[in-house]
């Protein structure tokens, strides 16, 4: 009987050594940066706002604009397509398409519009999910004509794109359009 408790006294804590090095986080890191897994989520949540609020616009309010000069409500969510594109560009070290505000004057057509939206968000994080931390940390000359990490410049149009949502809330608005996750709150 002895043997036996010692036995078992030896055997629980090897077995608990066992369980800490089985339950221990690997040696090998995510396959992306954290800071790309937390964008591309964030890429995600104004990716789903914006086209939530595309939706709710009918054909003829996403040519309204509050005055002239102004964009329209439809040249919003190209404007941010056109911002998403530049962004992989620089991400992946291709050139843009058509210089800036060409995307701006490709459609007033809403169905054409959220595609093009859809697609530069797929374009933008599938080019983020491919960066590595010394990606992240390259030094870029912005169109702004500052210099920058990749990663502040990412940063930077992240701020771009709720910027434009902010504005694409304010046109729904005026134009009588309740933000679809908005209706969702108040009746819960």
């Amino acid at each position: 009987m002895l043997n036996f408790k010692r036995t078992l006294f030896t055997l629980i804590p090897v077995s608990l050594i066992f369980l800490a090095v089985e339950s221990t986080p690997t040696a090998n890191p995510p396959s992306e940066p954290v800071f790309v897994q937390e964008y591309i989520g964030q890429m995600d949540f104004i990716e789903g706002r914006l086209t939530q609020l595309l939706g709710a616009m009918s054909q003829n309010q996403i040519s309204w604009t509050p005055a002239e000069g102004v964009r329209t409500d439809g040249q919003i969510y190209l404007h941010v397509a056109e911002a998403n594109y530049m962004l992989a560009g620089f991400m992946s070290g291709a050139q843009m398409e058509g210089g800036p505000g060409a995307k701006e004057k490709k459609t007033t057509d809403k169905d054409e519009i959220n595609k093009i939206l859809k697609e530069s968000f797929t374009t933008v994080k599938e080019a983020a999910g491919k960066l590595t931390e010394e990606d992240l940390n390259k030094v870029v000359k912005t169109p702004f004509g500052m210099d920058m990490s990749l990663r502040n410049f990412m940063i930077s149009l992240l701020c771009h794109c709720h910027e434009h949502l902010g504005q694409a809330i304010a046109y729904a608005r005026m134009n009588g359009v309740t933000p679809p996750w908005s209706k969702k709150e108040s009746e819960g």
